[in-house]
């Protein structure tokens, strides 16, 4: 069965991750990039993503953001506003998936002639 969907891996473009967490709200992933042998590439530079969630009665919805950063100690002071940009976006695409609802939802009345 073919899917239509190309698995091959690109053997230039590999990373080592690692996490980090303050076991509270912060999790920050380094993806330190390695050469095909597993061995850390010093030619490129590792990326920095952070992570948290928010609770809600649906259960919690998982936040995430690249971090501006090229160290953890930059990573963790761009992690707040990090989150709050990303949280932001999350809730206004919520917005909008909302209103989309309540628009189809309205659209579905029949009204008599």
């Amino acid at each position: 069965m073919n899917s239509g969907i190309d698995f091959t891996v690109d053997h230039t473009n590999l990373y080592r991750e690692e996490a980090i967490t303050d076991l509270k709200v912060a999790s920050i992933r380094v993806l330190i990039p390695v050469t095909i042998d597993g061995s850390s590439d010093t030619s490129r530079k590792s990326v920095y993503v952070g992570h948290t969630q928010l609770m809600s009665p649906q259960g919690p919805i998982p936040i995430q953001a690249q971090l501006k950063a090229d160290n953890l100690d930059a990573a963790i002071k761009e992690f707040p506003s990090a989150m709050e940009e990303a949280t932001e976006q999350v809730l206004e695409n919520l917005r909008k998936l909302q209103r989309e609802h309540e628009s189809k939802k309205d659209s579905r009345i029949i009204s008599p002639r």
